[in-house]
């Protein structure tokens, strides 16, 4: 939803550093690179041990930088193929991390399983939510939109750790059930949209 009402504009403001960043040689995919190494470092330096503060802060600041290797593209006048499957992978690695890091911290530090089972169940559904469009795009069929999509799912789960890192209690464990939820709705949604493009693409 967000992709829909907030990210072209936000995109936009970003155009004018995109254009200082270019000048200085920086290319979509070395940004997309930066990005996602960011991340996984901070996500697994940090959520692990219980800085859930660093982790929480440090993990959105390098996934911000996701914004911003489109709008070098953009500055840039044209993408890659290759640039789309790069950030596409890179998006899958940093959520694999931001989680499991998440999914440990749960287990291993808090001793909460719920709240572990509830991050590794929102880990997968995010994970074949984001196959399922790319494989009906593969297939010439589309399975686009639902009720969240992956900047709600980050946005969700980082509200959820920064909560629980100012100490509101059960904070991970109530946003990562509401994640869990939300995203089972959308991979329904995803499923009924693609059965829909099915019919519609039979001769």
């Amino acid at each position: 939803m967000l992709n829909i009402f907030a990210r072209a504009s936000v995109s936009r403001a970003l155009d004018p550093l995109a254009h200082v960043l270019l000048r200085a040689g920086i290319t979509p995919n070395v940004m997309t690179a930066i990005g996602t190494v960011g991340a996984i470092a901070c996500a697994i330096g940090f959520f692990p041990t219980g800085m859930l503060l660093w982790g929480t802060f440090t993990v959105w600041g390098f996934a911000m930088l996701d914004l911003l290797d489109g709008a070098i593209a953009r500055a840039r006048g044209h993408g890659t193929r290759f640039g789309a499957a790069l950030d596409a992978t890179c998006d899958r690695l940093v959520d694999g991390a931001l989680f499991a890091s998440i999914a440990w911290w749960c287990f291993a530090d808090w001793g909460n399983s719920r709240a572990a089972a509830a991050t590794l169940i929102s880990l997968v559904l995010g994970q074949v939510i984001s196959y399922v469009k790319a494989r009906a795009e593969a297939s010439g069929l589309s399975a686009d939109g639902g009720l969240i999509e992956r900047a709600e799912r980050l946005i969700i789960a980082l509200v959820g750790t920064g909560l629980q890192g100012l100490h509101v209690p059960y904070a991970v464990e109530g946003s990562q059930w509401l994640l869990a939820v939300l995203s089972a709705v959308t991979l329904a949604q995803r499923m009924f949209s693609l059965a829909a493009s099915a019919r519609e693409a039979r001769p």
